[in-house]
């Protein structure tokens, strides 16, 4: 019989743990780092617009407005403005020439938002869940840490125990 060398019996033992650790850890960071630094902020902003001017618009180009890829078109100041909406909006899914309502800085028409997501929309929906993911997470990274503690300490005793 070979007999295998102890790095390759301990591998699989130790290193799964560890894995999951640190892909445990990095997720729970992104999905804080999004939560905090994008989501939040995204919902700040709409709803920094709730006492903002209100005016019927149409949406003028279409695509995922949750990244901020959608403008409207609306009359403000008697002059037709085009304006994208910020990340976070909704109505995505809406074709180009969808009537929308919309609120809008006086003193800054290109500042808009839909007027259906000056709560915080979907942005404030992502911070949360995006927040919540990041503590399952790292309560995982924690676990895994605490079984990777107790895998260690019983190899150890056991070494001791079996050498005497």
């Amino acid at each position: 019989m070979a007999s295998t060398a102890p790095w390759q019996e301990e591998a699989p033992k130790v290193l799964a743990p560890r894995v999951a650790l640190v892909v445990s850890l990095v997720i729970a960071v992104s999905m804080g780092l999004l939560s905090g630094l994008v989501m939040v902020p995204a919902a700040e902003q709409l709803r920094s617009l709730r006492g903002g001017e209100r005016a019927q618009g149409v949406l003028h180009k279409g695509g995922s407005c949750m990244v901020g890829h959608c403008q409207v078109a609306f009359e403000a100041g008697g002059r037709t403005v085009v304006a994208d909406l910020p990340a976070g909006s909704g109505g995505g899914k809406h074709s180009v020439g969808t009537p929308v309502t919309v609120r809008y800085l006086a003193d800054d028409p290109r500042t808009v938002a839909r007027d259906a997501d000056v709560g915080g929309g979907g942005a404030l929906v992502l911070a949360w869940v995006s927040g919540g993911v990041a503590l399952l997470f790292l309560v995982l990274a924690v676990v895994t840490g605490i079984v990777m503690a107790r895998l260690r300490h019983d190899g150890s005793s056991g070494a001791r125990s079996s050498g005497a």
